[in-house]
Order: C-alpha cells, then sequence, then structure tokens
C-alpha cells in the first residue's frame, strides 16, 4: 500500500446513518459510521481489551460501545469511558486502536492512509464527472491483489483477445505507441490500436496528433475513467480489500439524457453493459500469478504495456516517497 494517500473503499450508500459496518480494507478490518451530522468515522475493528470486534456494538452519542465489556470509543480511536472502572475514572492513553481520517465525497468513502491529522491534500477525482452528469453503479469482488485490477484497465493489448464480442471487435490487434502522458499523478494515456495489415507499429514518439486519440486516465492510488465522449465515460474505484482481494466499485456515467427518469434508467443499462465486460475481464486476470504486481517482477512486457510500466514505475516511487521518515516541518503538523 502506498501512504500518504486518499484510497476510494467504499460506495458511500454503504455507510448509514445511525448504523456501523466492519470491512477488511488496506488490509485491515475496519469499522465505519456516521455521527449526527452524517460525518464518516473509521477505527480499528477490534477492541484493545479483549479482542472483540466492535462493529457488533452499538452507537452512543456518536462513539462506538464495544459489545463485549461496554468501552466506549471515540472517532479518534480512544477509549473515553470504561464502565468496569467507574464512569468518573480517568482513562489511561495506552487503551486506543488506530484512527484513519474519512470523507464523504463524490459518492464514495474515503480514507487517508497516512498520518493521522496530518495536513491534508485534497480528495483526488475526475471533477468533470461532478458537472451534470448521471450514473448507474455495480460493485463485485475479485480475488486478486488491487495492483493487477487496475493493470488490467491500463491493458491496451488484450482488447482483441479478451472482448472480442463486446468492445474488441475489429481485431485491431496492432498497437501503435501508446502514448503516456503523466500530470501531477494523474496519467491519461493515449490509443491507437488497428488492423495488423503488415505495417510495424509506431513507437510512443512517433505517434501524431496523439492528444485526439481515445484516452483514458488513471489517479493514483486507485480510481481509473475511461473517456469515451464527453456525455460518457466509464469509472472505476479500485478499493484493496487484502494482499489477494479487490473490491471494484464501476460506473457508468452519462449526460446526453438529462431527463431524471430516462437518464437513471440508461444508467442503469449502462451498468449492466459494464458488468458484462468486467467479467470477461475477470475470467482471465483471476487467472494471473502472482496476484500482486511489482515494479520488478518476471514479466516479459511489450511496447503496448507502457501504461502498465508506467504505473508500476510510479507506484514504486510513490510507495518510496510515503516511507520517507517525516521531517521536522512535516513533523510539527501532526
Amino acid at each position: 500500500m502506498i501512504r500518504q494517500q486518499w484510497y476510494a473503499v467504499l460506495s458511500s450508500k454503504q455507510v448509514k446513518k445511525n448504523k456501523m459496518i466492519g470491512v477488511t480494507r488496506l488490509s485491515e478490518k475496519l469499522v465505519f459510521w456516521r455521527n449526527n451530522a452524517g460525518a464518516v468515522h473509521c477505527i480499528h475493528d477490534k477492541c484493545c481489551h479483549r479482542g472483540a470486534s466492535l462493529c457488533t456494538g452499538k452507537l452512543v452519542e456518536n462513539h462506538i460501545e464495544c459489545p463485549f465489556h461496554g468501552f466506549v470509543y471515540d472517532s479518534s480511536g480512544k477509549v473515553i469511558r470504561i464502565p468496569a472502572n467507574g464512569k468518573n475514572t480517568k482513562v489511561a492513553e495506552n487503551y486506543h486502536v488506530n484512527a484513519y481520517q474519512a470523507r464523504d465525497a463524490y459518492g464514495l468513502i474515503w480514507v487517508w492512509y497516512g498520518d493521522y491529522n496530518a495536513d491534508l491534500p485534497e480528495i483526488p477525482f475526475f471533477e468533470e464527472l461532478t458537472k451534470e452528469f448521471t450514473y448507474g453503479e455495480i460493485s463485485e469482488n475479485w480475488s486478486v491483489h488491487y495492483t493487477r485490477a487496475i493493470e488490467n484497465q491500463l491493458d491496451v493489448v488484450h482488447l482483441p483477445f479478451v472482448h472480442k464480442t463486446t468492445i474488441g471487435r475489429g481485431n485491431k490487434t496492432l498497437v501503435n505507441g501508446p502514448v503516456a502522458k503523466w500530470n501531477e499523478n494523474r496519467m491519461t494515456f493515449y490509443v491507437k490500436n488497428e488492423v495488423d495489415q503488415g505495417q510495424r507499429p509506431e513507437k510512443p514518439n512517433e505517434v501524431k496528433n496523439y492528444e485526439k486519440l481515445f484516452h483514458l486516465q488513471l489517479q493514483m492510488p486507485n480510481i481509473w475513467q475511461n473517456i469515451i465522449s464527453d456525455q460518457l465515460r466509464i469509472f472505476a474505484a479500485f478499493a484493496p480489500v487484502d494482499e489477494e482481494n479487490t473490491h471494484i466499485y464501476l460506473r457508468f456515467y452519462q449526460k446526453f439524457v438529462l431527463v431524471p427518469v430516462l437518464a437513471q434508467l440508461i444508467s442503469a443499462l449502462g451498468a449492466v453493459m459494464n458488468r458484462i465486460i468486467l467479467h470477461q475481464d475477470r475470467r482471465v486476470v483471476l487467472t494471473q500469478l502472482p496476484k500482486k504486481s511489482e515494479f520488478k517482477m518476471k514479466e516479459n512486457l511489450l511496447q503496448g504495456d507502457l501504461p502498465i510500466l508506467e504505473y508500476r514505475k510510479r507506484r514504486d516511487q510513490l510507495k518510496e516517497k510515503g516511507s520517507l521518515p517525516l521531517t521536522a516541518d512535516e513533523q510539527s503538523k501532526v
């Protein structure tokens, strides 16, 4: 996992008012809940006393009460009351669990995987999707590391083979480029696949007017969009569960139909088509070994795999940066 990053981990509708939800995300059992104002909180789902799951307890005045011995936790993971010790007894500092800062934005729940109370950056998202678009959403679990699930959406070589009955029709097996460009931690990659008539594939620096080509985007660390047109997008969030599982939230965004009832219908039908294509991918991706990808691993990549290579390099760089000790100035802000 890359530290000091916002991860999309749940759909907003999964965290309901007056109800906790326990899930595994970022290789840790977590419990999420909303306070009376609707803000989302997240702490480790294991009581520091005897190890009971907190998500099976109850909410008491915006706090979590452990179902085993009634320990009460606040949103920072600190135990603020131990009934057995009396309500006026101060609780020692060692009674606490890990807490993560969480936000509800763009219909998703985000967790800051980094230093608690740090000076947090804005949540990265594709801002154009917030304007007039409606969407239909599906989700499902894949038994692969989230890196493999993401790389499948960066793979421009597989289309005529995995999706030959859907988005890969036309037998365009020859891959020119592709061209990959970074803007901070957002990669845009441009696709120019053609029918093989014996021509040599163009190298990335030979592809002319690439800005006009079909393109897709990856926003580190775990969201992606397929820019089909100004009015149609496919979006995905790849929520890391653990080292061998990923929960994918896939959306069909559209704004060519704005009448509310019809827009909802179109978005729902688009989501169904998304599932068909997603399952074509899943059939192959679940067979990949190892389940997790790394920058340095034994795979013989092609020129057409450039977006995958770029992703692996950037992920490696961010992992190294996120693992560095905080500077004195950074520590003063924590």
